[in-house]
């Protein structure tokens, strides 16, 4: 993998992926809204990356766990697992970047649901150098973090969630620091609470809707300097969606969605360092409410065609605001549903040209589906 590629990767992870005073064009300072583990917003299922990376309102399927984990208890089946594979990066010729994902649920009865997953992140390797271009120690930076989640029905149509996560992030374990000593790995603890509304009726047709809050929990430090300590994305997301039923085999979904990241704007570029020391100093709590004139915010939209409940074909749009860096981007998928297997594929589209180009061009996410027990012919997207 390039080095310098790489570098930049490590880096804006490491420091909290502050990216802060960029200047554009029209000399209008930007300050990106950003935080540490930011794999942990990062879509890992190929079906709601072919709908514009969304998943808090969609049909119940194995993968609910990193969107909604309230809309297990309406799953079909009784057992379930997906895993998901997504080279990343592609785009800048990384050939060793990708993000894995595994999910699995167990439904205890028709009210409860156990389940957990499993997110890694792996950066390749890297060859550390010092602020003078020396090569240091080479490493292979890394994160994962893996939940336990629990849900309920709380009525026929509303049930709640919540899960509770581990996060390990080893970035530059063994590397001197800037603020002396060396780089270790680090580690949080978060959660998520969702709610999940479902209104179809028997033919499947009807509305959906969740609200979610997820990565809710500690900060994250790389030393043992406990005011270098960095806010995980922390976020509050809401979404809708409607289905329709034309005849016997053919069903389309419309959804939509916002999220808000509840991190804290960073100083700016020209900040004393006194405000920096005040923004590594608050609390959580503290940054949450800060969060609320970030402006952070992202949206998307997505349709998914069934035929037969066998056959998908999807398609979404997803953009965000100045204050997460203005990204845009199509998506589209398809899938393939067969008994107790499913196959999900997923692809963004190329955008941009020359420096405006999107790194994530041309993303391909490869997602199988396995689902045991109760009915288990539940088909992609019911």
């Amino acid at each position: 993998m390039k080095t310098s590629y790489k570098h930049l990767l490590v880096s804006a992870t490491l420091a909290g992926s502050i990216i802060s005073g960029a200047v554009a064009q029209s000399a209008d300072p930007i300050n990106i809204v950003t935080t540490s583990v930011p794999f942990l917003r990062l879509s890992p299922d190929a079906r709601a990356g072919g709908m514009g990376d969304q998943g808090i309102s969609t049909s119940a399927d194995a993968n609910a766990q990193f969107y909604n984990v309230a809309k297990y208890p309406f799953i079909k089946n009784q057992w379930g697992i997906g895993a998901t594979y997504t080279p990343w990066l592609k785009d800048l010729n990384l050939k060793d970047v990708y993000l894995a994902s595994l999910a699995a649920h167990y439904k205890m009865d028709e009210q409860q649901v156990i389940s957990g997953s499993l997110r890694y992140f792996n950066l390749g390797s890297i060859q550390f150098t010092d602020a003078s271009g020396n090569d240091l120690n080479k490493g292979n930076p890394r994160e994962f973090s893996f939940d336990f989640g629990y849900s309920r029905k709380l009525s026929d149509q509303f049930s709640l969630g919540v899960a509770l996560r581990y996060i390990y992030s080893n970035l530059a374990s063994g590397s001197p620091s800037p603020y002396g000593g060396t780089y270790k790995a680090g580690n949080a603890y978060a959660g998520d609470v969702g709610l999940y509304y479902q209104g179809l009726n028997d033919q499947g047709q009807g509305w959906t809707a969740g609200l979610v809050m997820s990565n809710l929990g500690s900060k994250i430090a790389y030393t043992t300097d406990a005011t270098q300590k960095n806010f995980i994305p922390a976020n509050i997301g809401i979404g809708a969606g409607h289905t329709w039923l034309t005849n016997e085999v053919h069903k389309i979904s419309l959804n939509g969605e916002i999220n808000k990241l509840l991190v804290p704007l960073a100083p700016g570029a020209n900040a004393a360092p006194e405000d920096y020391a005040k923004y590594n100093s608050d609390g959580v709590v503290s940054g949450w409410m800060k969060s609320l004139n970030n402006k952070a915010m992202a949206y998307s939209a997505g349709a998914e065609y069934l035929y037969n409940e066998q056959f998908a074909l999807r398609a979404g749009y997803y953009t965000d605001s100045r204050s997460m860096g203005k990204r845009s981007y199509f998506t589209m998928g398809a899938g393939i549903n067969y008994s107790m297997f499913g196959l999900n594929f997923s692809y963004l589209l190329s955008s941009g040209n020359g420096v405006n180009r999107n790194p994530l061009s041309n993303t391909v996410r490869l997602g199988m589906i396995f689902n045991i027990g109760g009915e288990a012919s539940e088909k992609v997207g019911k």
